[in-house]
């Protein structure tokens, strides 16, 4: 399963890939050049791994981020354009949310405690949402998966302040923060907050800004 492509296409520093993101821009994520939210078969999409990963090769950079798993790196070849990742439940104080690492080494010890145990915990949302993770010791192990770690969709988080939230947040190693994000479906509906008090956060404390569609279907 851990073949020799697989582990040394991983061995990019966390570095490497901030530096690469850090050079996107926001028409790369509005004009469908970067896709960095995308899910599979492998949690809770109805596309297959490696038939988005086909569509994704004339993207700058996708990353497909399933819910609490990396199997679908595991068992399959990556391209250079996609940047391994993955999406976990977590909850931070009373707030549930959702954490990307991006940029990680799947062959990492430090995120198998944080993996799903079964498929139940990666695409049911009324098992997903009783997670357990520290989200301190999660950052912590993305960090030293030599990853990076970054709030999906924040809008939808219904901390009180998102600035203290964010503040909470950067104190814990977070990394960035999914502000090209498009809130449709459900996610529009439980907004508690606007892309633009999103932005303002994000740049405030000095968080590096990501962007995805959150890609649940057959096609890019």
């Amino acid at each position: 399963m851990y073949n020799n492509f697989i582990t040394n296409k991983f061995k990019k520093t966390m570095k490497n890939y901030k530096e690469l993101i850090k050079g996107f821009t926001e028409e790369d994520y509005t004009e469908h050049r970067v896709n960095l939210h995308i899910h599979t078969t492998f949690s809770d999409g109805r596309g297959e791994f490696s038939t988005l990963v086909r569509q994704g090769a004339g993207y700058k950079a996708i990353a497909i981020s399933d819910h609490n798993t990396i199997e679908g790196y595991l068992e399959n070849e990556i391209p250079d354009n996609v940047i391994p990742a993955v999406e976990f439940d977590v909850w931070c104080g009373y707030v549930f949310m959702h954490l990307l690492a991006y940029g990680i080494d799947v062959n990492s010890d430090a995120l198998k405690p944080f993996l799903a145990k079964s498929k139940r915990e990666t695409e049911l949302d009324i098992v997903r949402i009783f997670a357990k993770r520290d989200i301190k010791k999660l950052i912590a192990a993305i960090h030293e998966a030599g990853g990076i770690a970054v709030i999906a969709h924040p809008a939808c988080c219904w901390a009180f302040s998102l600035d203290r939230f964010f503040k909470k947040l950067k104190n814990f190693g977070l990394d960035g923060a999914e502000v090209y994000y498009p809130y449709e479906r459900h996610r529009g509906i439980i907004k508690f907050h606007t892309v633009a008090e999103v932005k303002k956060a994000a740049e405030k404390h000095g968080l590096l800004m990501t962007g995805g569609t959150d890609l649940h279907g057959e096609n890019l």
